[in-house]
């Protein structure tokens, strides 16, 4: 069980106090027997996880109270680095008092942080993140072994950025709405792909079945598909939005959504219909009903709105307003 590796003794300065403590002085390390599970009146469950990437593997050790769910004592061996014994280490304190529905809720991100010597710094160098996930993905393999259900089974969404928590959905909207190109843009919106960086292209720590290089390249696709589909003639066929009657503003604003929004709305389970458009003084009200999952969504007024005005606006006309109803 050693000690991180050091280049150039720099590294040291990248860890917290706590951290190199608990690498050296682990308070939690050990294993819970039959008897002193017997002893508490408790359910011995122990459980294993590995990385294959690294070569790191912890054991988790939990007496549960079959009665309370409640998690009685907490400990776990492990073999590797010095980073995974201290993430593991707090990894099973955290665990100690919560019942076993309360404890899968811990994550990667409870432990790194639980580990920080102050809530600013991060306690661990970005390449060693992969540590506190391991930490996290044992929990769930214990509650899996207690509860009888699959691992899998506790992840509601689909995670690419393991090291930040990000999902999939969260990826695709932001990176759709706010026009992002880079990784690194990303990275700044998110964190994803921040620390470990398995996420970004293959060849990291991890294998993972969508990389943030593949969302973007899709997201550039359809920003392509879209230029191609609605040029100055589609956009505004019959000349200035101004001039239009009531049925050519409505079948131009209809076009424009349909080739440029309508899509990224059906792909999230939502859409958008329009009730009327109304000259008000210098500008065209635009009044729209979301319907599906984009009625009563959290961006629906903020980022995705946003998104709709500014294409209308670009498209037909900058006096353009959507007002949601």
């Amino acid at each position: 069980m050693g000690i991180d590796s050091l280049v150039g003794g720099t590294i040291w300065d990248e860890y917290s106090d706590k951290v190199t403590d608990l690498m050296n002085n682990p308070q939690n390390m050990g294993d819970i027997k039959q008897e002193e599970a017997d002893a508490m009146g408790a359910k011995l469950i122990i459980a294993d996880f590995g990385a294959e990437s690294c070569g790191d593997a912890v054991r988790l050790y939990w007496a549960v109270d079959p009665k309370t769910d409640k998690i009685l004592s907490s400990k776990f061996k492990s073999f590797g680095c010095g980073t995974a014994i201290a993430s593991s280490d707090v990894m099973a304190e955290l665990c100690k008092d919560k019942t076993v529905q309360e404890a899968v809720k811990i994550t990667n991100i409870d432990v790194e942080f639980a580990m920080r010597d102050n809530p600013e710094t991060p306690s661990v160098p970005p390449q060693k993140m992969h540590c506190s996930v391991m930490a996290y993905d044992v929990i769930k393999k214990a509650a899996g072994q207690y509860l009888n259900v699959d691992m899998e089974s506790f992840e509601e969404e689909v995670i690419v950025c393991e090291c930040a928590r990000v999902s999939l959905s969260t990826l695709q909207e932001v990176i759709k709405l706010n026009n992002l190109t880079t990784v690194e843009q990303v990275a700044d919106y998110t964190k994803a792909g921040a620390f470990c960086k398995s996420c970004i292209r293959p060849g990291g720590h991890e294998d993972k079945d969508i990389y943030l290089v593949d969302l973007l390249e899709e997201a550039e696709k359809e920003r392509m598909l879209a230029g191609s589909t609605l040029g100055t003639d589609t956009a505004n066929p019959v000349g200035d939005f101004g001039a239009m009657t009531i049925v050519q503003k409505l079948k131009a604003t209809e076009k424009v959504i349909d080739d440029n929004i309508r899509q990224m709305l059906v792909m999230d389970g939502g859409d958008m219909e329009i009730l009327d458009i109304k000259e008000n003084g210098e500008n065209f009200d635009i009044y729209i009903r979301y319907l599906g999952a984009c009625n009563g969504c959290a961006s629906a007024d903020t980022g995705t709105l946003f998104a709709i005005e500014n294409v209308l606006k670009e498209k037909l006309s900058d006096k353009i307003r959507v007002l949601p109803l």
